[in-house]
């Protein structure tokens, strides 16, 4: 399963929901801005154009352009930074602030319902929208799950 994958399964009408979450300020903050502009080939980037991108991201997506659903993932979930660490904790993944090492080997920590679980807890301290891709984003970074988890 690819980042893509994720975004795909998830649909369009998910998609336009994640997008409307991306903060403007924590790109900036993360120094992100510039990267995600270039990457989304937007010539101004604010809420609206993002908003009205969404088909053309689709189809980049589409088309499996991972580098683009990488940096999507990254500034839809910079904004979200409470969640990722609050659900890194509950599943006792080791991580510092929320990010975790690159070789981390987290199969004893994701064991067999671990997405199930994970969304039982958070589901009424979180968008469902947002909880979803984050545990499906999980499942991909960490390379544990083949398909993607929609309950």
């Amino acid at each position: 399963m690819t980042i893509s994958d994720v975004f795909l399964q998830l649909g369009e009408d998910r998609l336009r929901q994640l997008v409307r979450g991306i903060s403007i300020g924590k790109l900036r903050t993360y120094q992100l801005y510039e990267r995600f502009k270039i990457r989304t080939h937007l010539v101004k980037l604010n809420t609206e154009n993002l908003r009205d991108a969404v088909p053309r991201f689709l189809k980049r997506l589409s088309a499996q352009d991972e580098e683009f659903a990488t940096d999507l993932s990254q500034a839809i979930l910079i904004a979200h930074m409470d969640m990722i660490i609050a659900v890194l904790n509950f599943l006792e993944v080791p991580n510092t602030d929320g990010f975790f090492e690159k070789d981390i080997d987290a199969s004893k920590h994701l064991t067999e319902g671990w997405q199930a679980r994970a969304f039982e807890r958070f589901k009424a301290d979180y968008p469902e929208t947002l909880l979803l891709f984050y545990i499906n984003h999980l499942g991909c970074e960490l390379g544990s799950e083949p398909q993607v988890f929609l309950p």
